[in-house]
């Protein structure tokens, strides 16, 4: 039960929000004794990658071929006999012994959204052909859900998304500054080796332990630059990769938050051109600049005297939240509706708000699940701000720095801009202990994208095609939103395509265009 909301973070949310499985105690496969062996002494990695798992039934409720493990991996990598952690795994066999040929790793994004059910995740719809020839593979990042779970103790309004004000400012820096305080304290051996360049080494101990010459690979959002870090480290060990919306390698994170706002800013435009054009539907205006106008007007109000939108109590800025809202145009335009009628009926007082600060009632999104003692569940933002704040070092760790690109950002990009340029934790995060990797090679890849993506946009795709220069880049035509494989309502070129180099190995002759689905559009 959710007893206390926060503001939905966009900025952490990237990738497929998987469920979580079970509380099933996973057996652990790793017996060692101190001293090290022959093989150790030969190969300091010889006690993980030679591990045996011990798999047991994921959940009592899936199928019998369903099962999990946890495996163990080092902390560090550059000391393989010092600490380890937890790596929980899991394997949905094959359901073919004769046509099976490997594995198929599986990663949903964040990063630190939980993976482990993924083989078995409703929302991917993997056809026959893919499920006949692969055991699907999930695995919990390390850091996150079963895998040595990293809790920085942060309430809900400390993993909420808040914009950049001048009157806040101070307020803010001292919010983010305590995140990564709370961090260290809690975490602070661990903070330096939560890296993506680890993740990969962690992939490639699962190759190993599974006793794979080579792994294939499907990664979502943040998933796509695990994966493209994992060519990049291991391109001998690479072998059938597909990354679906895909991140800028040359823009972690820092731009990559900045340029959700530049794309929200096109979604925008694009959004007031299609619903004027629809004006005798929705009334908001019959030329762009109207819809614009009312918009703002909206918005306007909110902040005045918070709407009152189907239970939830809405300011300006928890409107604009929500960086997704225009990249679907009729939902967007049915939300708006909505919300000039609760403008126009007038709505009561703003409620009374939290301990947390944050108002009763206001929209919740990820992270901040309540646990049994009402408190938020922070594992996935504190993981998130772990990856994000180690993986590189450009994040700045000047505050005023981050309020000239706030006001810079806020002027560009009006409706999205005070939020992707706010100041972060990573401001006050000690570096991690290896540099950003550099994506430049020739691997061979399928890269998905929607036209418009608000998490990962179109652009974002096409400098991952650039980086992986063996790639193919398959773009949906008037696709929106975050993901495009293997959907319930997915698009049918676009997983033919994807099938197809899956099972044969043969990527598409040059770039592909799919057309968007009525369902996707």
């Amino acid at each position: 039960m959710r007893t206390k909301k926060s503001r939905r973070n966009p900025l952490l949310a990237a990738g497929l929000a998987a469920a979580s499985l079970s509380a099933l105690a996973f057996a652990t496969a790793f017996a060692a004794s101190d001293a090290p062996d022959a093989s150790t002494a030969r190969d300091p990695l010889a006690r993980y990658t030679q591990q045996k798992p011990r798999w047991q039934p994921c959940d009592a409720k899936g199928p019998d071929t369903f099962r999990c493990a946890t495996l163990k991996v080092p902390l560090d990598y550059a000391d393989p006999g010092g600490r380890t952690i937890d790596l929980a795994i899991s394997r949905l066999a094959a359901s073919d012994t004769k046509e099976r040929r490997g594995v198929l790793l599986l990663n949903p994004g964040g990063p630190g959204a939980p993976g482990l059910d993924l083989p078995v995740d409703p929302r991917l719809v993997f056809p026959e052909e893919v499920k006949r020839r692969y055991d699907l593979v999930g695995f919990d990042l390390r850091g996150a859900g079963r895998s040595t779970p990293v809790s920085c103790g942060l309430t809900a309004d400390e993993q909420s998304d808040h914009p950049y004000k001048a009157e806040t400012f101070t307020r803010d820096v001292g919010r983010v500054r305590t995140v990564a305080e709370k961090c260290r304290a809690a975490a602070g051996d661990k903070l330096p080796h939560l890296t993506t360049r680890n993740s990969a080494r962690d992939m490639d101990v699962i190759r190993a332990v599974l006793g794979e010459r080579k792994i294939s690979y499907l990664g979502i959002s943040y998933g796509s630059y695990l994966g493209a870090v994992y060519t990049q480290m291991f391109p001998e060990r690479a072998d059938r990769i597909v990354l679906d919306s895909a991140t800028d390698p040359t823009r972690i994170y820092r731009g990559m938050f900045q340029d959700m706002a530049k794309a929200a800013e096109q979604a925008f435009t694009r959004w007031t051109e299609w619903t004027a054009r629809r004006h005798t539907t929705y009334e908001l205006g019959d030329t762009p600049a109207a819809v614009r106008e009312t918009f703002r007007n909206l918005i306007a109000q909110a902040d005045r005297t918070p709407l009152v939108v189907d239970g939830q109590t809405l300011g300006g800025d928890d409107i604009r939240a929500d960086n997704s809202t225009f990249f679907h145009v009729r939902k967007a335009a049915e939300r708006v509706v909505a919300l000039k009628k609760a403008a126009d009926a007038g709505t009561p007082a703003p409620p009374a708000r939290t301990p947390d600060g944050a108002p009763e009632g206001t929209p919740s999104g990820a992270p901040g699940q309540a646990g049994e003692a009402g408190e938020p569940d922070d594992n996935y933002a504190s993981i998130a701000w772990s990856f994000m704040c180690a993986d590189t070092r450009t994040w700045s760790h000047d505050p005023e720095r981050y309020r000239r690109e706030a006001i810079r950002d806020t002027a560009r990009y009006p409706l999205y801009g005070d939020f992707a340029a706010a100041v972060t934790p990573c401001a006050f995060w000690k570096p991690g202990n290896e540099p950003q990797t550099e994506i430049d090679n020739e691997a061979g890849a399928l890269i998905t994208q929607n036209e418009w993506d608000s998490q990962t946009p179109l652009f974002a795709g096409q400098a991952m095609h650039r980086a992986l220069r063996g790639s193919r880049m398959l773009t949906v035509a008037g696709g929106e939103g975050h993901g495009v494989l293997y959907a319930p309502d997915g698009n049918s070129c676009a997983d033919k395509a994807a099938t197809t180099y899956l099972t044969t190995g043969r990527l598409p002759a040059e770039d592909v265009t799919c057309q968007a689905t009525a369902a996707r559009k």
